[in-house]
């Protein structure tokens, strides 16, 4: 038997993480499920499955095991006497990232995953503990790489960062071999037969690797797309799940609405790259917005809504009812009400070599993983809103100088005052007012960026290697093609019917049973608030529609 002190260092926040259950909280847990006892080397759940139940130990343990590798697989953690297994993929359908395995003498409870959902709803202060250790534990295997994949690949590559990107926001664990710095990354290349065109490489537990994969290949082989049911018609159906659409998601689903999300990409939108956000309501000291939207989707998973990500909408059929939403692959999901949450993208620069350099040192988010790119470099964060000011004053701490440049005179209009203040302090941060860049170059790589001061009209040619862009917002709209009024910018119109009577409320369009909110939303605030404002009350007017159509039938 492997003893837990021999498998893994104890953990700074292993009370939080691993807490043990008191007999009470146990003797509250026994109605839930049944006592069992497993032969030793039986697993209890498997790396891949889509499901798994809930184990308390009661006496013996369970080991888990790291199957990142190609190797056999390495026990990491034993779960003792008053601890209990999962994490957060008891609250979803992705596959699992672990084994579990029973030791010799074990005795558990095993609360079957409805059952369980039952009891986290029920027993709120035990729900609570678990949720917590849920999220830590998820947290502690991306920052230690168990229980994912080994991405090889150049650092510096757009595809490369293409697919950490997918990996980091979607929390998915991986190990990065940086064919740029790290010796060790050609030997794992040892054995396949490559070209430049195959990386990076997916090295997947057991030895088999995808080739530069694309988003859907890859979701699909890790187990991260989530489907919706095509044979049930959901009471609410949200495209997008960016803060307004998961804010939708929550209320709709904690109020008994059957709903489902969908996402492309990864939950929070373009509020999920923003490094810190430090106005939002309830978090003093600040909070990113990859952290915030993945406890808004665990809490809507909570509730029961049902995210299916990395699935695009291809089209929406509003002449139908109940409304169809073909997704990319065919898929198509029915709903009575649809909620448009699909938000708002940055624009691009139009400028010679510009599209090539893009996942190249052209970059649309500051994270740690953009951060680490440019660090002790100069860089540039081109925009005037609080994404750009919550992006230089993030890489400030880690490049050497930061640059922002603005086409206007300043900030004060555009930047909430804090930010502001932050930048005219800071001694690596730049502003250059009335500023725009009129050159990029590089072949591989990034490597110049010439800007020009539109008052003077000089230019000046400086060695850069990371340009972050974070200007103006186009809307996430060819999807509806047509199926609801857009405005001349391409945002959703809504508050009015085609006659221009207003409507019983803001975020209703003109075709009944399907609201716009958020960023996507012609006249909206564009803000992570407001957002959250807007898709936590629309739900009111769902439900009202709801009800008009069952009084209807």
């Amino acid at each position: 038997m492997l003893a837990e002190e021999k498998v893994r260092k104890p953990h700074p926040r292993e009370a939080q993480i691993f807490p043990r259950l008191d007999r009470e909280t146990v003797d509250r847990l026994l109605p839930y499920g049944q006592l069992e006892r497993p032969a030793p080397g039986t697993l209890l759940f498997e790396r891949g499955a889509r499901s798994a139940d809930f184990f308390v130990v009661l006496d013996g343990e369970i080991e888990l095991l790291d199957e990142t590798g190609a190797q056999a697989p390495v026990p990491f953690h034993c779960y003792t006497v008053g601890q209990f297994t999962g994490e957060l993929h008891l609250f979803n359908d992705r596959a699992l990232l672990v084994s579990g395995r029973a030791g010799p003498g074990t005795h558990v409870l095993r609360i079957a995953r409805p059952d369980f959902k039952r009891m986290v709803s029920t027993e709120a202060d035990i729900g609570e503990m678990i949720m917590r250790a849920f999220i830590l534990r998820r947290v502690d295997l991306i920052a230690s790489g168990q229980g994912g994949v080994t991405l090889v690949g150049s650092s510096h590559a757009a595809e490369t960062h293409r697919v950490r990107a997918f990996l980091t926001r979607n929390a998915h664990p991986y190990r990065l071999l940086d064919l740029d710095s790290d010796p060790s990354a050609l030997e794992a290349l040892a054995g396949f037969t490559i070209g430049m065109a195959d990386l990076p490489l997916v090295l997947m537990p057991g030895g088999t690797a995808l080739r530069n994969p694309a988003i859907s290949e890859l979701a699909t082989t890790l187990g991260i797309d989530q489907a919706g049911d095509p044979d049930k018609v959901y009471d609410v159906a949200v495209v997008g799940a960016g803060p307004a659409g998961l804010a939708a998601s929550v209320y709709a689903a904690s109020e008994g609405l059957a709903t489902v999300a969908v996402e492309g990409n990864a939950p929070g939108g373009q509020a999920g790259t923003s490094s810190r956000i430090e106005n939002y309501l309830g978090f003093p000291t600040g909070i990113s917005g990859h952290a915030l939207a993945g406890r808004a989707q665990i809490q809507a998973q909570k509730f029961g809504a049902r995210l299916a990500v990395s699935r695009p909408v291809a089209k929406l059929d509003c002449a139908e009812r109940p409304f169809a939403l073909t997704l990319e692959g065919g898929e198509v999901l029915r709903a009575r009400t649809i909620v448009i949450a699909t938000g708002a993208r940055y624009r691009r620069l139009d400028l010679p070599g510009y599209a090539a350099l893009e996942g190249r040192g052209v970059y649309y988010a500051a994270t740690p993983m953009e951060a680490q790119l440019c660090k002790e470099q100069e860089a540039i964060v081109i925009g005037g809103g609080n994404s750009a000011g919550q992006a230089a004053v993030f890489l400030s701490r880690t490049c050497r100088h930061v640059h922002v440049l603005v086409r206007s005179e300043g900030l004060a209009a555009t930047m909430s005052d804090y930010l502001v203040q932050r930048i005219a302090d800071s001694p690596v941060i730049t502003l250059h007012p009335f500023t725009e860049v009129t050159a990029v170059e590089g072949q591989d790589f990034l490597t110049h960026v010439t800007w020009t001061d539109r008052r003077i009209g000089a230019s000046e040619r400086r060695e850069i290697g990371s340009l972050f862009v974070m200007i103006g917002a186009d809307p996430n709209t060819p999807w509806l093609d047509g199926c609801v009024p857009l405005d001349d910018k391409g945002f959703v119109q809504t508050g009015t019917g085609q006659n221009g009577a207003p409507l019983a409320s803001p975020y209703a369009t003109s075709v009944p049973g399907i609201f716009a909110v958020g960023d996507v939303r012609s006249g909206s605030i564009k803000r992570v608030a407001s957002g959250v404002g807007e898709g936590s009350v629309v739900i009111s007017a769902v439900h009202q529609f709801l009800a008009a159509l069952d009084d209807a039938s």
